[in-house]
C-alpha cells in the first residue's frame, strides 16, 4: 500500500531458459536451429495426441517410446495426423516435486548426471515422427525428451536438426483424452534463447474446458 492510499506490486524475475515447464527450441542442440523467438508459431499451436507409455514406463524408469509404442497407439486411434503435436505421457508428472522419484538421484549439479533414470523419446523415433508423421512439436512430462541415462542427446539432435521442437516437464498430461483437442504453447520470446518458460493450454474439441 502506498502513501498515496492506492495498492502497487513490482517484482524483478530471473530465471533459467532450461527450468520447470518450458521449450527446447532447435538452438538447443543443433548450431544452425532457430532460437525460442524464431520458432514459427504454427508449430506451437496444433492438433494434440497423448500417447500413454505408463504400462512400459511401470515395467522399467529408464523406458524409451519407441516407434512400435507409437504404432501402437496409431492401431487404436488412428494416424497421427500432419502438423501433431505429440505429448508424451510417461506418469512421471505424478512424481513432481519428489527429486529421486522424478529424477532418479536427489543428488545436484555433475554428481547428479550419472544417477539420472527417468523415461524419454528414442532416437529413432524422434525422426520417424519428424519424417514420417511430420510432427509439429513433441513434449513429455520429464525433465528431458532424451530418457536419464543418455550421454549424447540423441533424441534432441534427431527432433532439432528437423526444426522440431520439444516441451519439456510438462503437467496434467492425465486430464487429457488421448486425441481430441488443440494444444497452444507459447514461451516467454527471448531473443536468441536455447529455450524459456512456457505456458501450454489443451483446447478440448466441442463442449469442455481448457486444460493446462
Amino acid at each position: 500500500m502506498t502513501e498515496e492510499g492506492y495498492y502497487y506490486a513490482s517484482n524483478a524475475l530471473a530465471a533459467p531458459e532450461h527450468g520447470g515447464t518450458h521449450l527446447d527450441a532447435p538452438l538447443h542442440f543443433w548450431a544452425e536451429g532457430e532460437s525460442v523467438d524464431a520458432v514459427p508459431l504454427e508449430r506451437l499451436i496444433g492438433p494434440g495426441v497423448v500417447i500413454d507409455v505408463r504400462a512400459a514406463v511401470a515395467a522399467s524408469r529408464d523406458h524409451q517410446v519407441s516407434v512400435d509404442d507409437l504404432l501402437a497407439w496409431e492401431r487404436a486411434h488412428g494416424l497421427i495426423p500432419p502438423g501433431a503435436i505429440v505429448l508424451l505421457h510417461t506418469g512421471f508428472g505424478a512424481h513432481w516435486p519428489d527429486r529421486r522419484r522424478y529424477l532418479g538421484t536427489e543428488e545436484r549439479g555433475e554428481a547428479a548426471v550419472a544417477q539420472l533414470h527417468f523415461p524419454g523419446l528414442l532416437p529413432h523415433a524422434a525422426a520417424w515422427l519428424a519424417d514420417t508423421r511430420k510432427v509439429h512439436a513433441v513434449g513429455l512430462d520429464t525433465a528431458s525428451i532424451d530418457y536419464g541415462q543418455s550421454k549424447r542427446f540423441e533424441s534432441h539432435v534427431a527432433l532439432f536438426r528437423r526444426g522440431v521442437p520439444a516441451f519439456e516437464n510438462v503437467a496434467n498430461l492425465e486430464r487429457l483424452p488421448a486425441k481430441g483437442f488443440t494444444v497452444i504453447a507459447l514461451p516467454m520470446k527471448i531473443a536468441g534463447g536455447s529455450g524459456a518458460p512456457l505456458r501450454i493450454v489443451a483446447v478440448l474439441d466441442g463442449p469442455g474446458s481448457v486444460k493446462k
